[in-house]
């Protein structure tokens, strides 16, 4: 043991000690007969834009990916390669909106705004590796694989806030050095696009099989880099946490050795129906992109002008959208890569048999509520739920039954534990919570029960940044925990290289059972981290679900 924790130190002061020259050499690596030029930062080299498919234009847009040919020459991979083509994105304010809320959905996104992308295109299928400085290719470091979130309509790899480098450091730090790897996949309808054009074509769900994709890229040519093939996490916020999972549940639970884990950071088996359920948004779609009248609607879309394309994206409701997190883009049932709703294969044990950690914030729902703020009724509550997500059922007394586990009542609302508070509208908090228990929490505790038995797990609850006005413990304030925190971030780096999170900081982090189902919970104050029981809401989650095996969106 001793000799192990030696060998660590003394190769981390040789790293350092390399840096301490302005003599250092680019490092480089060979992949195939291709030489691959990095760029080196303090302890860590970074290869980054290196493509790991061809790209997906012309004949090839709404194909499968098709994997690179092998490398030759020399390649640059000092820069970020583009990010895949991103979905225009603006918060619909309701005209009747209270001044208050007005003001802080402002504060937060800029009231009816846009955000162009940042050089994004199609030509986009490409993997970031950051590593260890200095180590040599056969030291077979375990892999974290990134997968970003953005409602599978945005994200990149090169979120500045999102730092490889940092995780990797922080690895060395704690005497557990690893290697991280992002990648790009394709998002919104040229990745996500459903219909049962797409589905009799088997081309749906590509960026799930961009990502899978990656992952094969990953098996081949992480060995080069120091890499062990065989020690892989893939990890994911969100949109990439339900990749994650999806990508757990796909193939049988067969995961064809791509991966030995998974740390899904609010994200799980989504309930989602079939892709053909969504025949409309591809009717929409094709006639935006101006297909409407040819006889082979898919073919038309790989010929039309890439601006055809983005506009017809951009067309379309987004995540931020009255529709909210009833994507237009996202995955589906297709019958083939996945061939059924994504909860219902967890019930059938299709879920590769892997060690992992799955966590939610304490108010997911309350940022995907803001552009919902013109409900103010019960009866303008029932009314969404049965347009989005209770479509198919047709027992009344369904959504009456939701209503009295979910009164409007705003201390049972999220922002959770706030009372009175944040209650913009007399619904808001009511639909806040609902809205993050169906598609986050409650998917969530599904997950765990149906597997903590079979598989070791573990699950957290951040309740950090209570005070956020409006939208409290909101989806996504963790992952900084993990990029550059060193709590969560540390049970993260141990949980990857050694299949268990715990060690010499943080407090004990039980495995989560069915008969014990006890989350690491993250709170403000002195005392940052406790123990705290899954028990929270049981009777709302249990009908939660039920309801979305029955009826999924």
């Amino acid at each position: 043991m001793f000799g192990i924790v030696a060998v660590a130190v003394t190769c981390l002061c040789h790293v350092q000690a390399s840096f301490g020259s302005p003599t250092v050499k680019a490092p480089t690596v060979q992949l195939d007969r291709g030489t691959f030029t990095g760029v080196n930062t303090g302890n860590v080299s970074r290869f980054l834009g290196i493509p790991y498919a061809k790209p997906p234009v012309g004949n090839l847009r709404f194909q499968r990916p098709v994997a690179h040919p092998s490398y030759h020459g020399h390649y640059n991979a000092t820069a970020f390669g583009p990010s895949c083509i991103q979905q225009n994105t603006a918060i619909e304010v309701p005209y009747n909106v209270s001044p208050t809320a007005l003001q802080v959905i402002d504060g937060f996104f800029g009231t009816n705004t846009t955000n162009p992308p940042i050089n994004d295109g199609e030509d986009c299928l490409t993997v970031n590796v950051i590593k260890p400085a200095g180590i040599p290719a056969h030291t077979k470091l375990p892999v974290a694989v990134w997968i970003y979130g953005g409602g599978f309509e945005g994200g990149a790899s090169n979120d500045p806030s999102e730092d490889g480098g940092a995780i990797v450091q922080r690895s060395l730090d704690l005497g557990h050095p690893l290697i991280y790897v992002s990648l790009n996949y394709r998002l919104s309808a040229l990745g996500f696009l459903p219909g049962k054009e797409v589905k009799e074509a088997k081309v749906g769900n590509l960026g799930l099989r961009d990502q899978r994709e990656a992952l094969r890229w990953v098996q081949k040519y992480i060995a080069a880099f120091g890499g062990d093939p065989k020690k892989v996490t893939i990890w994911g916020l969100s949109a990439g946490a339900i990749s994650v999972a999806l990508q757990m549940v796909t193939n049988g639970g067969h995961n064809e050795g791509l991966f030995r884990a998974g740390f899904m950071q609010s994200g799980s088996p989504v309930p989602v129906g079939s892709i053909t359920a969504l025949q409309p948004v591809y009717d929409a779609f094709v006639a935006n992109a101006g297909c409407s009248h040819s006889h082979d609607t898919l073919q038309c879309l790989r010929e039309v002008p890439v601006a055809k394309i983005r506009a017809a994206i951009n067309a379309s409701p987004s995540i931020f959208s009255y529709d909210s997190l009833v994507l237009a883009w996202g995955p589906g049932a297709d019958g083939d890569f996945l061939k059924d709703d994504p909860q219902q294969l967890v019930l059938q044990g299709s879920v590769s048999s892997v060690p992992f950690v799955t966590g939610d914030c304490d108010d997911e729902g309350t940022l995907f509520s803001l552009s919902n703020a013109n409900i103010t009724t019960d009866a303008e509550v029932e009314s969404y739920l049965s347009e989005f997500y209770i479509r198919n059922l047709p027992n009344p007394s369904a959504i009456e039954k939701l209503l009295k586990l979910y009164p409007s009542d705003p201390t049972q609302g999220s922002p959770f534990d706030t009372g009175l508070q944040d209650a913009i509208t007399p619904q808001f908090k009511r639909l806040a919570a609902i809205q993050g228990d169906i598609v986050f929490q409650a998917p969530r505790r599904f997950f765990l029960e149906q597997r903590s038995h079979k598989q070791p797990t573990w699950s957290y609850l951040y309740k950090r940044g209570k005070n956020n006005t409006v939208l409290g413990a909101y989806h996504g304030t963790d992952i900084q925990s993990v990029y550059h925190g060193a709590d969560l971030g540390d049970y993260f780096i141990r949980f990857v290289t050694t299949l268990n999170p715990n060690g010499k900081t943080g407090i004990p982090w039980p495995k989560y059972t069915t008969s014990s189902p006890q989350l690491l919970t993250l709170l403000d104050g002195s005392t940052p981290l406790v123990i705290t029981n899954d028990t929270y809401r049981a009777a709302g989650f249990k009908y939660l679900t039920q309801l979305s095996l029955e009826d999924p969106f």
